[in-house]
């Protein structure tokens, strides 16, 4: 099938209606095979997804060169990288906050190129509010690669309301790159509606919630240490208990249907609106032909009046990060 192709926002490119999140390739869930990995990709842009997301910091590099290896031999115009810089990273994998400031970024974006095999980035973006630098110096500098030619529009990550109109006086946004999913739900209260007053659109991950919101996770509830979702609140005791009602909920709801919770997921967040494109974070190909086939699926007012009633947003326990994580998200302030 060929995916349909929205704008993102009112100043960037044309994408496919969902696109592709790369990080899990690279073991933030565990083990992953790079053979089906790249075939994936080479799935994802078989089905009409244009838009392929990665971070410099996800497996310290690995990501950008599989996703080199996947794309060298499809033209360059045929899909779009979407890349965020400025995560710290230690020798044993640990977190050492952000840098963005202006000439560290040039430096990233550097390698990021090299790595990628590309003369140029789609979109590029913070990975996170670097709070020791104004958002307008990163903006600016980041402008100044536009301009130059690396870079072809500007994102932002996990960032607020009032942080996002700060950077859109600068230099124009194409999209934020937030968590949004049925059971994540506050960029509703004011992040979005202000990133709809400017034009922004959102490019929304986490959309089954970490895996969460799928039946996989119901047979098999062991994490690996390396696994996110070891250290993540809301896959911790009674709290994974709680958050796997809510998923048995809307099973039933899927079951009648016909679908899958994932896909259940998915064409919720399809729903919307046009401005958001969910990034699917598919490493198998089956997976994605899930993900693919949520795009047929229908749900009218009352069945999204059901499926929200299942599994409201307050209900769901534990925080999307862990504490010191949560303590970074200029979203969550």
């Amino acid at each position: 099938m060929t995916i349909e192709q929205t704008q993102l926002g009112k100043t960037g490119p044309k994408v496919g209606r969902i696109g592709l999140g790369a990080m899990g390739m690279s073991g933030a869930y565990g083990a992953s095979d790079e053979a089906e990995s790249i075939a994936t990709i080479h799935a994802a842009l078989d089905s009409g997804a244009t838009l392929v997301d990665t971070g410099d910091f996800y497996g310290a590099g690995h990501n950008e060169m599989l996703i080199h290896r996947a794309l060298a031999e499809r033209p360059r115009e045929d899909y779009q990288l979407s890349v965020k810089f400025g995560a710290l990273r230690g020798p044993d994998g640990s977190f050492g906050g952000v840098d963005t400031r202006p000439e560290a970024m040039r430096n990233f974006l550097h390698y990021s190129l090299q790595r990628l095999g590309v003369d140029y980035v789609d979109i590029y973006r913070p990975a996170r509010l670097d709070p020791a630098v104004p958002i307008e110096d990163t903006v600016g500098a980041i402008a100044e690669m536009v301009q130059a030619g690396y870079v072809r529009h500007i994102g932002l990550s996990e960032v607020g309301a009032q942080t996002l109109r700060r950077a859109a006086a600068v230099a124009p946004i194409v999209d934020l790159q937030i968590e949004y999913a049925l059971i994540t739900r506050g960029i509703e209260r004011e992040i979005l509606p202000t990133a709809r007053e400017l034009g922004i659109g959102i490019t929304a991950y986490g959309v089954l919630s970490r895996g969460l919101l799928s039946d996989s996770l119901r047979a098999n509830q062991t994490f690996a240490p390396d696994d996110f979702r070891a250290h993540s609140p809301r896959f911790q005791g009674e709290n994974l208990t709680a958050n796997l009602r809510l998923v048995s909920a809307l099973a039933q709801i899927g079951g009648r249907h016909g679908v899958s919770v994932a896909q259940l997921a998915i064409a919720w967040v399809l729903t919307r609106g046009a401005d958001i494109v969910p990034l699917i974070g598919a490493r198998r190909v089956d997976r994605w032909s899930e993900a693919v086939a949520a795009l047929d699926v229908r749900l009218s007012e009352s069945e999204l009046a059901a499926i929200e009633a299942a599994a409201p947003a307050e209900a769901v326990a534990g925080d999307r990060y862990a504490a010191p994580q949560m303590a970074m998200l200029d979203s969550e302030r």
